[in-house]
């Protein structure tokens, strides 16, 4: 009998480049948010040859390394879902965690252009659940008729998670206001990714809507939490009805 490896070794392919840095804000699920972000290919896979063809797909599949996640030591059978609130416990392999023996995501996303960029290819994408300078280690198109099961149960996650009312306050519309560049207006491929442009308002408020706070402390009236987008930290808490407000907007210092 040959013997059998326990460990494998996986080249990083590329890197996530995203206007998350932290995973505090980051999407739980992909496709929940319409966050354009992109993906840096590193040699030798940054040749456009490795991506002849690619384009006739609308939709990609990512592997990727979940670097953000601290080491596991032992092994954990068990997760707590925030979906189920955070207390109910139940297989790591019944759920999504990002916990996992193997510490890989697995993603669909939107392919939106594939361009070569000072030298490097690189894939401007849409809908990810990945924060910046995340490895990649693999990249597949998402074929419909194999990968799309109508009927498929969803077991506790039926449906797309409910999302919460967002409003914004006159001062962080003001500050908002103050960080947009003259970029703005320009082609968003090639701007800086890091830049504030005026949809990004949007994608904020979308990102808060999702909830981002611990599933423990979703009950919580006027405290403050705080999501780092591109160069900004936004300040949010909820109100006594329920409804986030964005009530402050500061640059990264």
């Amino acid at each position: 009998m040959p013997s059998t490896p326990s460990n494998l070794t996986i080249p990083i392919i590329g890197y996530h480049r995203s206007p998350l840095s932290q995973k505090f804000g980051m999407p739980r699920q992909p496709n929940l948010v319409d966050l354009v972000s992109h993906i840096e290919m590193l040699p030798p896979y940054d040749t456009l040859d490795a991506f002849v063809g690619i384009e006739d797909f609308s939709h990609l599949w990512i592997t990727w390394h979940t670097h953000h996640n601290k080491a596991q030591v032992n092994f954990k059978p068990q997760v707590r879902p925030p979906r189920l609130g955070g207390n109910a416990k139940l297989g790591v392999f019944a759920t999504r965690s990002t916990y996992r023996p193997s510490a890989l995501g697995l993603s669909v996303v939107r392919l939106l252009a594939v361009d070569k960029q000072q030298g490097k290819v690189v894939l401007r994408i849409q809908g990810a659940d990945m924060i910046d300078a995340t490895p990649i280690v693999d990249i597949k198109p998402y074929v419909a008729y194999s990968d799309a099961i109508i009927d498929a149960i969803s077991g506790f996650a039926p449906a797309a998670p409910t999302t919460k009312i967002v409003k914004i306050s006159t001062r962080a519309q003001h500050q908002f206001s103050a960080f947009l560049t003259e970029e703005s207006s320009s082609n968003p491929v090639n701007i800086n990714y890091l830049s504030i442009q005026k949809n990004d308002l949007d994608i904020i408020c979308a990102l808060i809507a999702q909830d981002p706070r611990p599933a423990y402390r979703q009950h919580e009236v006027d405290q403050v939490f705080i999501m780092r987008y591109k160069q900004v930290d936004v300040h949010f808490q909820m109100d006594n009805e329920g409804v986030l407000w964005l009530v402050d907007i500061q640059q990264v210092v």
